[in-house]
């Protein structure tokens, strides 16, 4: 792993006794000694203080707020202009044949605008911003910057407990804090549906904040494999397997991120790459969408299980995407893509597991319910 990168906090996974897998470009910790099982269940019931130092950050500026708003616009089909300062909003950049190419979270801090995508995507998005963007606003790469979440139901207390202002902030709210002499940029979010927050630190000081953190009561380190196991219990999707460029944001169960005033009849409606192909979208059936799915019985079904509307014969009507695991749940969960016509909740299908097909039901997601804090 000696060409992998590393986050300002890599001395401190192997000092907590991480073990690191090469993941995005990086190498990071998928467990600590505490293991991923227990990791899950201390996020949910505690803390959990993850490294995600990994993600893309950048920074929008220009001669106005309405100019960086109605340039990023050109990129993403979200109101972007309307959004108050202070506050952050989930994103998708999209194609031109109107897949998704990333999704992201862009947070207004005054007239600027900060923009952090995924790990695996973020060359490519910079590329995209750089080359989409008007020559008025300026991108800056904030590559001199780490990223911590703290997550769980604890996660206020440890938060306030070293700067108060955390307590007033909800969910997708932004503000600049102090915590331990450090300042720093907080948004109220995170990708595990706790209650939680990330914070933006300048590297040279995130381990000594990740150690601050890490001493307050009730929080433990977490790897990417509770990560994921967290983020599949709230239904949030993974790009790469969940949504990808052929995956359109309607088909995706995604639709709610597409504010009304840029679909069609909205005040800006269009503009974005895969208008197109998008708008008319939200008035058609898909042929297929994202569920939910429950395997009936213990055996989990993972990612490229095959889905089909019969126990023999019949057709295939759909894949898995993610499955694993459940710690809150105590059983397998999984999402994947289904027909149409077989994506109602409560309808029975097969999965095709090791040449046997077993019984799986299409659910309501999420599997645990958000706490964030409205």
């Amino acid at each position: 792993m000696s060409e992998l990168n590393r986050t300002p906090l890599h001395g401190l996974h192997l000092e907590l006794g991480a073990r690191m897998v090469p993941f995005a470009g990086y190498e990071m910790p998928v467990q600590y000694p505490m293991g991923v099982l227990q990791e899950h269940l201390h996020t949910r019931s505690q803390a959990g203080l993850f490294d995600v130092s990994h993600m893309g950050q950048v920074l929008l500026s220009g001669p106005s707020w309405e100019a960086v708003a109605l340039g990023f616009e050109a990129l993403v089909p979200m109101d972007v202009l309307g959004l108050a300062d202070g506050r952050q909003r989930y994103g998708l950049f999209t194609n031109d044949a109107g897949g998704i190419e990333d999704d992201l979270m862009f947070a207004r801090r005054g007239n600027d605008l900060f923009v952090v995508v995924n790990a695996a995507c973020k060359a490519a998005d910079i590329a995209g911003m750089r080359a989409g963007l008007p020559e008025t606003v300026r991108l800056e790469v904030l590559s001199d910057r780490a990223l911590i979440a703290v997550q769980g139901p604890r996660a206020e207390a440890v938060l306030a407990g070293l700067d108060p202002k955390a307590r007033e902030m909800r969910f997708m709210d932004v503000a600049d804090l102090s915590l331990g002499g450090t300042d720093v940029w907080v948004s109220r979010s995170g990708y595990t549906g706790e209650d939680g927050y990330e914070i933006s630190v300048p590297e040279a000081d995130a381990e000594a904040l990740a150690r601050l953190l890490l001493a307050r009561e009730g929080v433990a380190p977490v790897g990417l494999g509770a990560r994921d196991s967290l983020r599949l219990e709230a239904g949030l999707c993974l790009y790469g397997h969940d949504v990808d460029a052929q995956t359109g944001p309607v088909e995706a169960s995604l639709a709610w991120a597409v504010q009304k005033l840029r679909r069609s009849g909205g005040a800006r409606a269009g503009g974005f790459p895969g208008a197109e192909v998008i708008l008319p979208s939200f008035g058609e059936a898909p042929a297929r969408r994202r569920v939910g799915l429950k395997p009936d019985g213990r055996a989990p079904m993972r990612e490229g299980v095959e889905i089909f509307d019969a126990v023999e014969g019949g057709a295939r009507v759909g894949v898995v995407t993610s499955g694993g695991f459940g710690p809150t749940v105590q059983g397998p969960v999984a999402m994947g893509y289904v027909e149409a016509g077989q994506s109602a909740v409560g309808t029975r299908l097969w999965g095709e597991v090791r040449g046997k097909r077993l019984p799986v039901d299409v659910v309501a997601l999420p599997f645990v319910a958000a706490s964030f804090k409205r």
